[in-house]
């Protein structure tokens, strides 16, 4: 089992920047990968970026098209915690952010972050 537990929604002007949190209960060096996924009030949950996590050589960060060049995906290894960089908010943006781990074939989820971005 793997309880990830989010943090640092809110909100925040269009052109703001947030950063969401989610961390771990065990080593990220055990999970195959991690990403973060929203979705937004009357749509299906997206992918909005993925990053590897185990320790294996190769792979590489990936990010939804409408979030290219604004989120960056990063984790720290000490901590057991991924993060997401949010840059340039726009309303669009609004949406419950869901952390992902998948590990042993399995995905799990956190309990999401509400972020609303305001126009």
């Amino acid at each position: 089992q793997v309880q990830l537990v989010e943090s640092g929604g809110g909100l925040v002007q269009a052109g703001g920047s947030l950063t969401l949190s989610c961390a771990a209960s065990i080593n990220i060096f055990s999970i195959n990968s991690m990403g973060w996924y929203r979705q937004a009030p009357g749509k299906q949950r997206e992918l909005v970026a993925t990053i590897p996590t185990a320790i294996t050589i190769g792979g590489r960060t990936n990010y939804a098209d409408s979030v290219k060049g604004r989120f960056t995906i990063s984790k720290d290894n000490a901590k057991d915690t991924v993060y997401l960089r949010m840059n340039s908010l726009e309303p669009e943006d609004t949406a419950v952010y869901y952390c992902n781990a998948n590990y042993n074939m399995r995905s799990f989820w956190g309990q999401g972050t509400q972020v609303t971005v305001s126009s």
